[in-house]
């Protein structure tokens, strides 16, 4: 190809769409050559590993521009998709359609605060933050406020923000890992840390850009495939997203059937929550929709708040690039968003309904656990059957599968060919690797960038400044591995956790660095310092420390009281003390105007 990369971007994914294409026929054939199923899954998931690994490779530079921000000559439609990547994470991929399973509509609020909080993106951070011209989060925070007490707030507010999420990829990872190689989860983990690794640690943005315009390809293709093959094989119709009513109905009527939305009298312990939760019925009252809507706003604010997404923004050429990338980006979220509660309730009706010949409630228990499926994912610990009646039938409070591998496990349920296995492992493993790569990344770059150089050594050359960031990416890396191996959380838990922990410290200091030329540094610093605090103190207490939850606000929303108190310590103290000097405000002005150069020098 002649020419810059940048310029044959079409011809090279193109290339790469067919060629992966060409790869998933290939491994039908190996299966029908009797190629086994775990085979097939190392096939997949080896694959397009290495096919990233090398991206990685090609894409090593020891530029800082190049590092940081990808030399900002990212088009928006390619940003869009590193974007959508960068943002579906495993909980998008892998935990998502589980948690709309088994908690049915409650669960919605994750897709509508996820997408929704990508219209504040647009409209209060994305191209003003690329006007700016920062390389990270915490450099505009710095630079805005001005001192290094700021500056080194915002770093912390990241880090555990960002940890937090980064944990719960690798946690993904592991679990993908742990099923397609049959290894146990504690090693899957440290194997799916080895693929993020040799993505980022070459390259920087430049590799995570384009490693995850790739993964995107990978995971929607994943995603979408199961989804249209179960619809048009029980002919609910040929666009599953618009005509799965039918399957909600009959998951309505065999939920009736077997009590689901009451205890039973025979009834010891509650069991899955589907025997308390209809898959389609809203909580009632105004407390549920209360928590329904403070879990939006948390999810909202908490994406516009994330690191390693407005980092995403800092790559394009211009602040119009910025804008419409997250147009693309929300386009590309809205393919699979879209998609989620049409695959957990086709999953969810293979299960339950006796008529399917993938239905396994009601029959024998005996004959369900020599189901090949339920053997593979009960070696790796992560499904169960218990016959608590003793009646050697399998009812639905004896079934017991954790909501993470609901995505994962579709294709073996619904019986579809083991090609379709291997492809959704290699999707999930795509998510999370992708989510995990911006992530570390982003927690790298504050600390090289806004802590190292900027704080502790201004003087640091490029290469120095660069391979301090690739030491940090895997000390870093090898921490979030270490915690999540242990399990602590779910990965949707963790998520929620990490959003919280987000929009407490960041939100208000960012979205009044833009919109508000009066917040000054005092202000800033007490809206990051009290939020993160409040919101963190209010999470142990709740969580760890057996309080009652105040307001219904439980672990999963602390973010609402971190962001309260953000606001209101931020105003506060920006109005009792002195207003930012002219050439901050004038600065400030500068940032919302669309056109023009960016504010900072690109050298800084």
């Amino acid at each position: 190809m002649n020419g810059r990369f940048i310029d044959n971007l079409p011809r090279v994914y193109g290339l790469y769409t067919g060629g992966f294409i060409v790869f998933i026929g290939l491994m039908a054939v190996l299966e029908q050559m009797g190629v086994s199923a775990d085979t097939l899954g190392i096939l997949f998931v080896a694959f397009t590993i290495a096919i990233y690994a090398g991206i990685g490779w090609l894409s090593r530079t020891m530029q800082v521009g190049a590092y940081y921000v990808a030399g900002r000559e990212v088009p928006a439609l390619y940003n869009g998709m590193a974007t959508a990547a960068d943002w579906m994470s495993g909980a998008s991929f892998v935990a998502m359609a589980g948690g709309v399973y088994f908690g049915g509509y409650g669960y919605l609020a994750f897709i509508v605060g996820w997408t929704g909080g990508y219209v504040l993106v647009n409209s209060l951070l994305a191209p003003y933050l690329r006007k700016f011209g920062c390389y990270t989060v915490p450099d505009f925070i710095g630079t805005r406020y001005g001192g290094n007490t700021a500056r080194l707030l915002a770093v912390i507010v990241l880090v555990v923000a960002s940890f937090t999420y980064v944990t719960a990829q690798i946690n993904a990872t592991g679990t993908i890992a742990a099923r397609a190689l049959q290894i146990s989860f504690e090693v899957g983990v440290w194997f799916g840390l080895l693929g993020i690794l040799l993505c980022s640690m070459l390259g920087g943005m430049r590799a995570v850009t384009w490693t995850q315009v790739a993964q995107y390809i990978v995971l929607i293709i994943a995603y979408l495939v199961p989804v249209f093959w179960m619809s048009n094989a029980q002919d609910f119709g040929l666009i599953p997203q618009f005509s799965y009513g039918g399957a909600v109905e009959r998951i309505g009527e065999l939920e009736a059937a077997a009590g689901v939305g009451q205890l039973m009298p025979s009834e010891s312990f509650v069991g899955l929550r589907t025997l308390t939760t209809p898959h389609a019925a809203a909580s009632g009252g105004v407390f549920a929709s209360w928590q329904f809507v403070t879990l939006v706003m948390v999810l909202m604010c908490g994406t516009a708040s994330l690191p390693h997404i407005l980092m995403r923004y800092f790559t394009t050429p211009s602040v119009r690039d910025a804008r419409r990338s997250v147009v693309y980006s929300l386009f590309f979220i809205f393919l699979l968003y879209f998609t989620a509660p049409a695959l957990a309730t086709f999953t969810k009706l293979q299960i339950m309904d006796p008529n399917l010949a993938t239905g396994i409630i009601g029959k024998s228990i005996a004959d369900v656990q020599s189901l090949e499926w339920i053997q593979k994912w009960s070696n790796v610990g992560f499904l169960a059957i218990s016959d608590s009646n003793g009646n050697g039938l399998l009812e639905i409070n004896e079934f017991f599968m954790r909501g993470d591998i609901v995505v994962l496990a579709t294709p073996e349920i619904a019986g579809l060919p083991y090609v379709i296995s291997g492809l959704v492992a290699a999707g999930g493993m795509a998510a999370a690797m992708s989510t995990a790569d911006g992530l570390l990344l982003a927690i790298a770059n504050a600390l090289s960038h806004d802590l190292y150089y900027k704080i502790i050594d201004p003087e640091a050359d490029t290469r120095t400044r660069l391979i301090v960031a690739r030491i940090l990416l895997l000390i870093i890396g090898a921490g979030g591995a270490l915690v999540a191996s242990l399990q602590l959380s779910s990965i949707l838990g963790a998520v929620a956790w990490a959003f919280s922990f987000a929009c407490s410290g960041l939100f208000f200091p960012l979205v009044l660095g833009v919109w508000w030329k009066r917040a000054n540094r005092q202000g800033a610093i007490a809206g990051m310092a009290i939020g993160f605090l409040a919101g963190s103190y209010y999470l142990y207490h709740v969580r760890f420390a057996g309080g009652t939850p105040l307001l219904g606000l439980d672990h999963l929303r602390f973010g609402i009281v971190g962001m309260a108190a953000s606001l209101v310590a931020m105003i506060g103290v920006s109005l009792a003390t002195e207003e930012p000097d002219a050439e901050i405000q004038a600065m400030v002005d500068a940032i919302r105007i669309p056109g023009g150069e960016t504010v900072l020098d690109q050298t800084h």
